[in-house]
């Protein structure tokens, strides 16, 4: 039996609030979903992913099956079809293996069933009390709170595999018009002074954390160099055409041997055609645009810094550059305490594709570096590990425990794709060091000594 404890503040739980982002979150779902041609509904455009069919029956199951049925104890809907969607598949290396046959249920199906689960949800999130301190799934409203999140994160996992799909297999929007234009920034390496870096966020202190945020923490960063920008295509570029990816002194052992094994001769978002290189984008090749930031893998970011002479940014150092300042103390954002907007970035599905680095001066850190935040999530080299102190969350421990193995990085920032409600100091996103298809990219930093 749980024992529910005496309020003793306000409830950060607005009913209204949580159901006018969970429309948000299905109107952006079913506009993506519309997208997609139902020739390609149950293909995989990337082996390592389920196909579509998967991902538009998973976002409704999770959110039924964490709030109403989990947290709320309400009546099933389709017992087979919330355990068919329960989960999706970590991309590891050997995922693909699960590509055999299957017999997905039919769209109409899918899309009956998300209706019934969008129903009862929305029916919790207007009239259940959804903030019980004490509850292990509704203290503070958490499961409330972690379905909108998740929907959220998965709408980004949804277009970069969409990225992969034919062209022809997906829905062009009006108007889509990549901007290309811009001039490429010059780089500039920008001086960090030591201090104080704050990791997470303590429970309390937020309306919600996922439990990898948790607690917060501060760490002691020696002065350190790192980039002004993002690297640009230009700028890897050089790298690709010095046979970077042919030299073994750039890689790990293990990154040489997917290098080989793959045959990976340049980032997996730009195309060789007629003796050109092109930028894959989300409906169309483009001729590859000099200055954006580059879209690559950890594995590949690592190679260019060695090339380079440099590395990648720690987790500490990424968020002493973005959050930190000369007088002590940490920002909301590396801009300042005001809300994000397009000034600030690129980020909440403002753009289909990344834009100029360098393009949003409004959003620089207090020490003076650009897009730390938008057009892409940025690499850094700490291994994705637990806060000290992590306790799993009770409405989905297996969220970050499960890949706590030593093969996941951190990454940092946001993308074009990441949705404003996830901007926030603490937040960490993680993904393998041969994962290439993710919207992410890096700069370089150096010690200074």
């Amino acid at each position: 039996m749980t024992t529910l404890l005496p309020r003793s503040s306000p409830s950060i739980v607005d009913p209204a609030a949580l159901t006018s982002w969970y429309h948000r979150n299905r109107e952006r779902s079913r506009a993506i979903f519309a997208m997609v041609s139902d020739e390609a509904y149950y293909c995989r455009p990337i082996l390592l992913r389920h196909p579509p069919v998967f991902y538009e029956g998973h976002l409704p199951a999770f959110s039924f099956n964490t709030l109403v049925r989990k947290a709320l104890g309400g009546p099933s809907i389709d017992a087979r079809l919330e355990m068919l969607f329960a989960r999706g598949i970590d991309p590891s290396e050997d995922a693909s293996s699960a590509s055999g046959t299957f017999e997905w249920p039919t769209r109409e199906i899918v899309r009956q069933f998300a209706d019934e689960a969008d129903r009862r949800v929305l029916a919790a999130l207007r009239t259940e009390e959804l903030d019980r301190p004490g509850h292990p799934l509704l203290d503070r409203g958490e499961a409330a709170f972690a379905i909108l999140e998740h929907e959220a994160m998965h709408q980004e996992t949804l277009l970069y595999i969409w990225q992969r799909l034919p062209f022809a297999d997906k829905r062009r929007p009006t108007g889509y018009r990549p901007t290309v234009d811009g001039a490429t920034p010059r780089q500039a390496w920008v001086s960090v002074p030591p201090g104080r870096a704050t990791l997470g966020l303590d429970a309390g202190r937020s309306a919600f954390g996922w439990d990898n945020e948790r607690p917060a923490h501060e760490r002691s960063v020696a002065a350190f160099l790192i980039e002004r920008h993002d690297v640009t295509n230009a700028a890897f570029l050089e790298f690709v055409a010095d046979g970077g990816y042919r030299d073994a002194r750039w890689w790990t052992p293990a990154d040489c041997a997917w290098v080989r094994k793959e045959r990976v001769e340049h980032p997996l978002f730009w195309e060789r055609i007629d003796d050109e290189w092109q930028w894959r984008g989300m409906f169309d090749l483009v001729p590859l645009p000099p200055s954006w930031p580059v879209y690559v893998s950890h594995a590949e970011a690592s190679a260019y810094a060695r090339w380079k002479g440099s590395r990648l940014p720690s987790e500490a150092e990424f968020q002493r550059a973005a959050y930190g300042t000369d007088r002590g103390g940490d920002r909301v954002h590396p801009w300042g305490d005001a809300p994000p907007d397009t000034r600030h970035g690129a980020f909440d599905f403002t753009s289909w594709d990344p834009t100029p680095s360098g393009s949003h001066p409004d959003g620089r850190s207090a020490w003076g570096v650009d897009d730390l935040v938008g057009n892409g999530w940025e690499w850094t080299s700490s291994v994705f590990e637990p806060f000290p102190g992590f306790r799993p969350l009770a409405s989905y421990p297996e969220y970050s425990a499960d890949f706590f193995d030593g093969e996941h990085y951190v990454m940092k920032g946001a993308s074009t794709a990441t949705a404003r409600e996830l901007i926030r100091p603490s937040f960490r996103n993680w993904f393998r060091a041969r994962y290439p298809y993710v919207y992410a990219t890096f700069r370089c930093a150096r010690d200074l000594s």
